[in-house]
């Protein structure tokens, strides 16, 4: 019962997670270093994630792409005494959407270059 009072966002069960919204959480530049962060370091405490990633943010802003995050099945949160800690949800989103999590943190963030260039007047 705690738990529901603390809980400022609701994560979806595992079979609930939609690909229209982790795909909509995951195209914020800012989002998407938050879960590259996490998954290359594991779970963190939310402060480290801003500063150590280099977001130019505030924590209120932060907590923000946070719950978007959480709403959308990609990370889940925990509190600790004063400190939130955010982990992936690796396992919940490869069941559901194999080689979705991986395409996507793997991908070049180079812009891409078209291969068909318009010619120069």
């Amino acid at each position: 019962m705690l738990s529901s009072v603390i809980n400022d966002g609701v994560e979806p069960a595992a079979e609930d997670i939609q690909l229209p919204r982790v795909l909509a959480a995951l195209a914020d530049p800012h989002r998407l270093a938050a879960v590259r962060f996490v998954a290359r370091h594991g779970e963190s405490w939310c402060a480290q994630v801003i500063e150590e990633a280099g977001l130019p943010m505030t924590k209120p802003t932060f907590s923000h792409h946070l719950r978007i995050l959480r709403e959308a099945g990609i990370v889940t949160k925990r509190i600790q005494g004063a400190k939130g800690y955010m982990s992936l949800r690796k396992t919940d989103l490869d069941r559901r959407f194999p080689g979705l999590l991986d395409s996507v943190l793997s991908a070049d963030l180079d812009p891409v270059v078209s291969a068909h260039t318009e010619p120069v007047a």
